[in-house]
């Protein structure tokens, strides 16, 4: 009877020190940080490629996306496209281009751009 208590007492034991090592690794780990970052989704001449260009604004190097949707010449046409890539900190880069279909751009219609380190 007395080994059956010191195994559970044992058994206890390493499940506290496991939750206890789960708590500390949750609490020790730092968030990821998201953040707004400028962008620019810009229609090229003749109208049917845009370039979207992102600046990573943060301090360190950070994994970036950006997204940005077009009205066209058609009606219920507005191609969509999102980026994503790593984008070294303080530099502006050139993260994809969007064709129009064969269709001409019009404009912007909305537009998103965020880095997480």
């Amino acid at each position: 009877m007395h080994s059956r208590t010191v195994e559970f007492q044992l058994v206890l034991f390493i499940g506290f020190l496991v939750a206890l090592g789960l708590v500390m690794s949750g609490l020790l780990s730092t968030p990821a940080l998201v953040e707004s970052v400028p962008f620019n989704c810009i229609i090229q001449p003749g109208e049917d490629l845009a370039s979207i260009m992102m600046t990573n604004s943060l301090a360190s190097d950070a994994s970036c996306i950006v997204t940005c949707k077009f009205s066209t010449t058609k009606y219920d046409n507005n191609p969509q496209i999102t980026c994503a890539k790593p984008v070294p900190a303080g530099k502006e880069v050139q993260m994809c281009l969007l064709t129009s279909g064969g269709n001409k751009m019009v404009k912007l219609t909305e537009g998103h751009a965020e880095c997480t380190r």
